[in-house]
């Protein structure tokens, strides 16, 4: 009904008396009151949500602990590694990232394994490193393999304040050769590249013309032939890029990661 209209009318004949009216503005001031707390009601609960999904971190700084990533993309990928934020990280600031994945000695799913060579076993001396860290863990037989690295880079950069434009890939050996891999399919989002004592198939190499590397190996490496990181040194040299740092240890073997990633220069390089 158009109170308005009932309450002007009831001041003349033939119409509802002036109580009645008044009732009927009491139930539309309630109805009008229920309304507007349903909608603040409504608006407190879409900003609890909204709160809900930006992630806030409660994960301590300057120490290493152990975190997991579940993502559903067209392929599930699920997963846990070592996190490392630098001790005076926040959120007013963009961070590097510095991924370092593990060689086939170190699989397993305690992460103790990540921790026992490269940039976490610093972190696990007590060392401090200007990046946030993300250390990964594949268990039994896996290898890495690139769509679940990418579902690991792209959730820890959603979650945390990194930025998208330096982005650093490590490994070693069994973790080198998915460096390499994950450089070949997806140049466009690192910012520097990492491989130890590892090789790949050199036919994506061209790939990396672009790209900031700094290939390390043993010259008496007798688990990957120092032919397999110097295949991929020249194929990316054939294409023009010019990018590539390649250091051989003479005396090394296949544990060249050891004095690489003890080398202060390198950090300072990212």
């Amino acid at each position: 009904w158009n109170l308005d209209r009932w309450d002007a009318c009831a001041l003349c004949g033939g119409m509802p008396s002036r109580p009645f009216v008044a009732r009927l503005w009491r139930i539309r001031l309630e109805r009008h009151r229920l309304r507007s707390l349903l909608r603040g009601a409504t608006l407190l609960l879409g900003a609890v949500g909204a709160n809900a999904c930006r992630p806030v971190s409660t994960v301590p700084t300057g120490t290493q602990v152990p975190s997991s990533f579940d993502v559903t993309r067209p392929v599930s990928s699920r997963g846990q590694f070592l996190l490392y934020l630098p001790p005076d990280y926040n959120r007013e600031r963009r961070w590097p990232l510095l991924v370092f994945l593990h060689g086939a000695g170190e699989r397993g799913t305690d992460l103790v394994g990540p921790a026992v060579h490269g940039p976490p076993r610093l972190l696990r001396e007590g060392k401090a490193l200007p990046f946030v860290v993300v250390s990964p863990q594949v268990s039994g037989w896996n290898i890495w393999t690139t769509e679940w690295l990418d579902a690991l880079i792209d959730d820890v950069t959603a979650k945390y304040h990194v930025d998208p434009d330096r982005i650093y890939l490590a490994g070693l050996s069994m973790g080198g050769y998915g460096a390499w891999q994950y450089a070949m399919e997806h140049p466009e989002k690192l910012a520097a590249l990492v491989p130890v004592s590892a090789g790949a198939v050199p036919s994506g190499a061209c790939a990396l013309t672009h790209l900031p590397i700094w290939v390390f190996h043993g010259a008496k490496d007798d688990i990957v032939p120092l032919d397999r990181a110097k295949q991929l040194v020249d194929r990316i040299a054939g294409c023009k890029g010019t990018r590539v740092t390649f250091t051989i240890y003479p005396n090394a073997g296949h544990d060249a990661w050891t004095e690489t990633f003890a080398n202060p220069a390198l950090y300072e390089w990212l």
